[in-house]
Formats: structure tokens, sequence, C-alpha cells
């Protein structure tokens, strides 16, 4: 049963902007922290923002000033904002559902993952 439904990815150019969106079933969403990963051809997958249940967000290094997390506790999405955009910035993104211990990301496995949306950077 597909739980998250990623949406938004597309070609875009450098420098440009695009939004994604993850949309959860409430079950899900209501009760956990929310992330998004980027997997990237020959790459691991890398967590690239986290948001908790009450909206303190994270991110990894390599977005910060950039990327934005958000999510809408009433229409159950959390969403990606992405600006100034670079081609190494080109990946399938993952919404994932999970829990924060400690300060640290741990994803849920199986149906808490969605199913990816691809985002190309190019000229």
């Amino acid at each position: 049963q597909v739980q998250l439904v990623e949406s938004g990815g597309g070609l875009v150019q450098p420098g440009g902007s695009l939004r994604l969106s993850c949309a959860a079933s409430r079950s899900i969403f209501s009760s956990n922290a929310m992330a998004w990963y980027r997997q990237a051809p020959g790459k691991q997958r890398k967590l690239v923002a986290t948001i908790t249940t009450g909206g303190r967000t994270v991110y990894a290094d390599f977005v910060k000033g950039r990327f934005t997390i958000s999510r809408d506790n009433a229409k159950n999405t959390v969403s990606l904002q992405m600006n100034s955009l670079k081609p190494e910035d080109a990946a399938v993104y993952y919404c994932n559902a999970g829990a924060i211990y400690s300060g640290t990301y741990y994803p849920r496995v199986g149906d808490y993952w969605g199913q990816g949306t691809q985002v190309t950077v190019s000229s």
C-alpha cells in the first residue's frame, strides 16, 4: 500500500528552482518526522533535510541556504523548495517518514518511502 507520493520533479536549468511535494497518509504524517533524501546514479542515498512534527528543521551542509523543507499538517504534505539548483543536485528525490532520536534521523522502511521523483539540472 503506497502511503507516500512525491511530485514536482522535472528538468530545470542551473540556478533555477523547483518545489517538490510529498503527500502522506494522515496516520503516517501526524506521528512521524519527515525527511527528503536523494540518490544520484551510482551513488548512495543521502539525507537532504528533515523536519519534526513540530516544524524543527535540519539540513545537509550541501543544501543549506538553498533548500527549505516545510510541512502542512492540515494537508498531510511535506515540501522541499529548492533554489539555486546546481548540476550536482540532480538525483531522484525520495520522501520518508521516520523518527529523530538524540538529533539523528532514523528512516522507517517499506511503505514509509515514496517512489521518488526525478530532478534533472541541466542547461
